[in-house]
C-alpha cells in the first residue's frame, strides 16, 4: 500500500493541483453526460411512438423559406469558433500578453452568451409549439423530457463557463496571474471551456443529425 502511494504521488508531483482536480472533475462530468446520452439512445430505441423529425422540428422560416437546422448550425458555428478564441488565448496567456489574453476570453465568454441566448430562443420557440416534459406534439412523448434535460444541463454547464471566464479574464486583466507568477487558471479555464464544446458536438450529433 505505502508503495502504491509513493507512486502515485511520483505520477501527479508535477501536476497543479488545480488542474488534477479540473480533470476530475471533467471526468466525473463526463460520466454524467454519457449517461444521459446513452439513456437518451435507449428510450429513443425502445418508444412505439415515431419520434420527431430534426428537420421539422428545429427548422426556422426566414422570409417564407422554410431552413431546417440553420439556428442549430449558427449555435454549433458559435460555439466552435469561442473554442478557437479560447485557444488562442492560452497561447497569449504562455508568452504573458495579459491584454490579448483577457480579451480573447472576454470574447470567448461574449460567444457563449451568445450561445445560451440562441438556446433560449430555441426553448421558447418549442414550448410555443407545445412541446413539454410531459408532452410532444410531434411525436414522441420523451422527446420533450430528454430534450429539455440534456439541453438544459449543457447550457447551464456553458452559463456557468461565461461567468468562470469571464472572472478569470478580469483578474488576468487586473494582474493578479502576473503578480503570482504563473497562468495555470487560464489553462484550468481552456479545459473547461474546451470540454464543454466537446460534449455539445456530441449532443449536436444524437439530437439533431439522428
Amino acid at each position: 500500500m505505502v508503495d502504491d502511494l509513493s507512486a502515485d504521488r511520483k505520477a501527479f508531483r508535477d501536476v497543479p493541483w488545480g488542474k488534477a482536480m479540473m480533470w476530475f472533475f471533467l471526468l466525473s462530468d463526463t460520466f454524467v453526460f454519457g449517461c444521459f446520452l446513452t439513456s437518451y439512445m435507449s428510450v429513443r430505441m425502445s418508444t412505439t411512438e415515431p419520434w420527431p423529425n430534426a428537420s421539422e422540428v428545429f427548422a426556422l422560416t426566414i422570409a417564407g423559406v422554410h431552413i431546417p437546422l440553420i439556428l442549430i448550425a449558427i449555435m454549433t458555428f458559435v460555439l466552435i469558433s469561442s473554442s478557437g478564441t479560447m485557444a488562442m488565448a492560452v497561447n497569449f496567456a504562455y508568452r504573458r500578453d495579459r491584454a490579448r489574453t483577457a480579451a480573447l476570453m472576454l470574447a470567448t465568454a461574449a460567444l457563449g452568451a451568445a450561445f445560451v441566448g440562441m438556446q433560449a430562443f430555441e426553448w421558447s420557440k418549442l414550448i410555443a409549439e407545445g412541446v413539454r416534459p410531459w408532452s410532444n406534439p410531434f411525436g414522441a412523448t420523451q422527446f420533450g423530457s430528454t430534450f429539455f434535460m440534456i439541453t438544459g444541463f449543457h447550457g447551464l454547464h456553458v452559463t456557468a463557463g461565461v461567468i468562470y471566464l469571464t472572472i478569470v479574464a478580469l483578474k488576468v486583466r487586473r494582474g493578479d496571474y502576473e503578480r503570482r507568477g504563473n497562468y495555470q487558471n487560464v489553462e484550468i479555464a481552456g479545459l473547461y471551456w474546451h470540454f464543454v464544446d466537446l460534449v455539445w458536438v456530441f449532443i449536436f450529433a444524437f439530437f439533431y443529425l439522428w
